[in-house]
């Protein structure tokens, strides 16, 4: 990360791509692309997803640090270039209890993600909680600054602590600041997308640093690498918000005042390739990509088990997986990732359940059944080669990489492949 601001300030555009997510074929896709490109790869967990209560995904730290390491190992991956960050680490889990309990949890939540090897820590108290007076539900920057600097704190003694056992473990970098709207996409279509004031983020920077200093955190401060920013890139259930430099260029342009930082970028997906280009050379080194990734595992997903009843639909005795109707089943059996995200007629919510571009329905692959879903795919695809016709017919790209030699005829290549297809855009980004 340090390196990437040299060469930025340098006026070279290098950026990194971060990889938010938690799913197996994202991330062995993610190792398997770093392998081929040489490059290292930045993963990255957030605090909802994993935490010292397991959060969503049921993971600790330690464990999402174990589970990512395994996978480096199943493919063959060098440890050496894979970076484990923490994204909006802080009290957001726990935002409805008093300030004092929030950021307690907090300070452990920090702790754990340092003593498990993460060394990149976006540190994010933006949030008011329980007890907080604040004006339309706003915390002062100043406030956000004392909670940001107490977290580093905390952090730097975990590293101390972490030095104890392992000489050669590496110093942490922080990010601070945080995105509008929060994180996960749009809520609503209509939410007014602003890009930030660099008044604002020169502020946050200032306030940031003092308070920094009036911890004794100078050496920390040093460490800090970038900051989040909303560039003006954003995506909804059906929308996307197209980088325009041009509305950027106010907040861009500070940048030159900033000799130690570069921009983080969240919900960075589906923009163009161009567009992602565009954002590393303005400045926005490190783009973040989740959603995009799950919605290419999907489409991948939904092609094979159309591939699967052309295939096996006719054939006596034979038990298809039946993914889809699976995977929207647990969907409305379980509404809590999705009811928030998705309005409008019945037929529009199915709609978007399946193919919005918020992608919500990541979080059902875990589900018991529909992973046994998957799997059965897997099995009936995998018992002997997949016509190149029906692959031409719902998989194009794939079919002319394999007619290339450059991909094998097996459906978990095949949705790998899909996955890194989004990936070759953030490479086309950060590597010029």
């Amino acid at each position: 990360m340090e390196h990437i601001v040299r060469l930025q300030k340098a006026g070279m555009p290098k950026g990194i791509c971060s990889i938010c997510s938690a799913n197996v074929y994202v991330l062995e896709a993610a190792l398997e692309h770093g392998l081929e490109t040489g490059g290292h790869v930045l993963i990255e967990a957030t605090c909802n997803q994993v935490n010292q209560f397991g959060g969503y995904t049921g993971m600790k730290p330690a464990n999402f640090q174990g589970f990512v390491l395994r996978l480096a190992d199943k493919v063959g991956f060098p440890q050496k270039r894979l970076v484990l960050g923490g994204d909006h680490l802080g009290p957001n889990p726990w935002k409805r209890e008093p300030a004092e309990a929030a950021m307690a949890k907090s300070a452990e939540l920090i702790r754990q993600y340092v003593m498990a090897g993460f060394t990149k820590l976006h540190l994010d108290a933006s949030m008011a909680l329980g007890d907080d007076a604040c004006e339309n539900g706003a915390l002062p920057p100043a406030v956000i600054a004392e909670r940001t600097a107490e977290l580093c704190r905390v952090a730097e003694e975990a590293y101390r602590e972490l030095l104890r056992s392992n000489p050669d473990a590496v110093p942490p970098v922080y990010v601070i600041g945080t995105e509008v709207p929060v994180p996960g996409g749009m809520q609503d279509e209509e939410d007014a997308l602003q890009v930030t004031r660099s008044g604002d983020l020169m502020e946050t920077v200032r306030v940031s640093q003092e308070a920094f200093s009036r911890r004794n955190l100078q050496d920390a401060w040093q460490r800090v690498v970038a900051v989040v920013v909303q560039p003006g890139v954003e995506f909804g259930s059906s929308t996307i918000c197209e980088y325009d430099r041009e509305k950027a260029r106010a907040l861009t342009a500070v940048l030159a005042e900033l000799p130690n930082l570069v921009f983080e970028g969240h919900s960075t997906d589906y923009q163009t390739r161009e567009a992602l280009k565009s954002l590393v050379e303005d400045g926005v080194a490190v783009l973040k990509v989740g959603p995009a990734l799950t919605f290419a595992l999907r489409e991948g997903l939904l092609a094979l088990s159309l591939i699967e009843r052309e295939l096996l639909g006719n054939v006596p005795g034979a038990t298809l997986s039946q993914l889809i109707d699976k995977l929207d089943a647990a969907m409305l059996s379980n509404p809590v990732h999705w009811k928030n995200y998705y309005h409008g007629s019945e037929s529009e919510i199915a709609l978007a359940r399946k193919y919005s571009l918020s992608d919500r329905c990541r979080y059902y692959w875990t589900v018991p059944e529909v992973r046994q879903a998957v799997e059965t795919l897997i099995k009936n695809l995998s018992a002997a080669p997949i016509p190149l016709t029906l692959i031409s017919q719902y998989l194009p790209v794939q079919y002319k990489r394999i007619r290339a030699g450059l991909l094998e005829n097996e459906p978990e290549a095949l949705l790998k492949d899909k996955i890194k297809e989004v990936l070759e855009d953030y490479e086309f980004a950060i590597n010029p």
